[in-house]
């Protein structure tokens, strides 16, 4: 949530730095609606006076001759006029307050000054390339060719026990999939210096609120029936970044680095992208990923966001997967980020880069949305954390590359050597491993 203070300073700077995101900002009504609660407590103030004023009155009204009777009844009726009209303007500054948070938790974050221009993901910029993509001799088959004919990966099922856009990974496969998970949760934990967190997969309105997904991303959320308003994770960011939600955190706990990962599936109803990747695991209804939080101070979260990406990075870089890194420009960025960094793997049987991990720092947007705060020794007041967020990776998308990067002509699939402590020393699966 942007600070409403910065807001009134100069609403049409904030309307103009918004248009880097193509976001149309309504300058004019946020300052209406702030007109009208201003005037509503100005307003309020002068019946406060003039509601202390009546009050002395009485004193006044017996000297001129009326009884006390008569002097506390008059005064009675001007102080319950009084009443009348003040409830009226509370009403009108609470509609009015109302009115600009719900305005305010529409508005996205304002986008970092380095973020370059542009309207869609073509105009993203390629920052950095790491390793080179592998040259096959024979053609290269698609992540979904190169399951299914290991016997590991199977859509027909998911779609009979479920629907569309689900999977069920056997043998290898499966087990390929959950020592992934548990590469990346050691490599953070053990080298990065996160702490393994295990979070619920359900949360309320108030979380989603806090991150940003709501109100504005209600449709992407798969959202339970029942007598409380709980919706499934889209992501661990959720619930792990609402840890700190109305918590005010200590200088020293914050010094000693408040970094967390956390694996979890992750459900997301993707509205809005039917036709988009519908052949295998890349756009999925459930998935599973492994998140990277952290709360820094304001004057650390650009470093934070350089050294949250590079952890990303260290895991392709262990499984030896070619990939490319990229800032979004303004119009590919997310609601709540004001910087992002998507790393990009190769996938041969796309013979094109694809989105695996996204690591945003989000300034002091969400801390805002959910008070979370840290105490400054140096001046005892309370300071708004900045959060931030990553893919450290996403697991099924990590699964899908090293399908397509390590198979084989004779349709066997190399087990990636960083994997083949997690797998018993396994070098290769073949189809009857699944």
């Amino acid at each position: 949530m942007l600070d409403i203070k910065q807001v009134r300073q100069d609403s049409q700077a904030i309307a103009e730095a918004l248009k880097k995101k193509y976001y149309s900002f309504d300058a004019v009504q946020f300052e209406a609606l702030d007109a009208s609660r201003k005037q509503a407590d100005m307003n309020s103030q002068n019946l406060l006076a003039e509601r202390k004023k009546a009050s002395k009155q009485i004193g006044e009204l017996i000297k001129t001759g009326l009884s006390i009777d008569d002097a506390k009844a008059k005064v009675n009726e001007t102080l319950a006029k009084i009443e009348s009209e003040l409830e009226a303007l509370k009403q009108q500054a609470k509609e009015a307050n109302e009115a600009l948070d719900q305005l305010l938790m529409a508005v996205p974050n304002l986008p970092a000054d380095d973020v370059p221009v542009g309207k869609d993901e073509s105009c993203n910029i390629e920052v950095l390339r790491w390793g080179t993509p592998r040259e096959f001799d024979f053609e290269a088959k698609d992540h979904v060719d190169v399951g299914e004919s290991l016997g590991g990966l199977d859509f027909d099922t998911a779609a009979k026990i479920t629907g569309s856009r689900f999977s069920v990974m056997r043998g290898g496969l499966a087990r390929m999939h959950r020592a992934l998970i548990q590469l990346m949760l050691d490599t953070h934990s053990r080298s990065h210096g996160y702490k393994e967190v295990y979070v619920p997969y359900l949360v309320n309105a108030d979380s989603l609120r806090g991150t940003g997904q709501l109100p504005k991303f209600e449709a992407d959320l798969f959202k339970l029936q029942g007598d409380s308003e709980y919706y499934l994770i889209p992501t661990a960011e959720v619930p792990v970044t609402n840890m700190f939600r109305d918590t005010i955190v200590d200088a020293s706990e914050l010094d000693k680095g408040l970094r967390f990962t956390c694996h979890t599936p992750c459900f997301r109803s993707e509205a809005g992208s039917y036709g988009r990747d519908t052949r295998g695991m890349i756009r999925q209804h459930q998935f599973e990923k492994v998140e990277l939080v952290q709360f820094v101070r304001a004057d650390q979260s650009d470093d934070a966001l350089e050294s949250l990406t590079g952890h990303a990075e260290a895991i392709l870089q262990l499984l030896e997967l070619p990939y490319r890194k990229v800032i979004l420009c303004g119009g590919d960025l997310g609601f709540s980020a004001r910087k992002t960094y998507d790393l990009e793997v190769w996938l041969p049987g796309q013979s094109a880069y694809r989105e695996i991990s996204s690591c945003s720092n989000f300034g002091d947007f969400q801390a805002r949305r959910m008070l979370a705060r840290w105490r400054n020794p140096e001046t005892g007041k309370a300071e708004l954390l900045h959060t931030l967020n990553g893919s450290g990776l996403a697991v099924g998308r990590t699964l899908v590359a090293i399908l397509e990067n390590y198979q084989q002509a004779d349709g066997s699939l190399t087990v990636p050597e960083a994997l083949r402590g997690y797998m018993g020393g396994l070098e290769r699966l073949e189809a009857g491993d699944c």
